[in-house]
């Protein structure tokens, strides 16, 4: 007998499914994040160099390049099915990003990820050593 209303399993899989599309959306508008943010540490910053000069806009762009094609999520990278963290190489080395889910005043974790009005997103991106 079919059911007349999604289990409490559907609803968690409904939501998954639209937080990945939300963090997928902000890793492929990665250049206009919108209310979201995109965030680089200071290891990602000295190695870039000035992006006021284009060797560093050159080198900022090609891993902005990198994070927004990323596709490669498996079961190590991906556990919960969210596409919110992913590694990749550049420049001999490695960078982690990471999307975390803030309030909109970035005060305090979101309390509903799926909900785009009430979370702003963070993409983070790091070197590996500095995780």
């Amino acid at each position: 007998m079919a059911q007349d209303h999604p289990t409490a399993f559907d609803n968690i899989a409904t939501r998954k499914t639209i937080i990945r599309e939300l963090n997928d959306t902000l890793r492929s508008n990665i250049t206009r994040p919108g209310h979201n943010r995109i965030v680089m540490t200071a290891g990602v910053a000295a190695l870039i160099g000035d992006v006021s000069l284009f060797r560093g806009f050159r080198k900022r762009a090609e891993l902005l390049r990198l994070v927004r094609d990323f596709d490669t999520f498996d079961g190590d990278n991906d556990p919960h099915g969210e596409h919110d963290f992913g590694i990749v190489l550049f420049e001999d080395a490695t960078f982690y990003w990471k999307i975390d889910y803030y309030d909109r005043a970035l005060a305090f974790g979101s309390d509903d990820p799926a909900n785009p009005a009430v979370t702003t997103r963070v993409l983070t991106i790091l070197l590996a050593e500095e995780y």
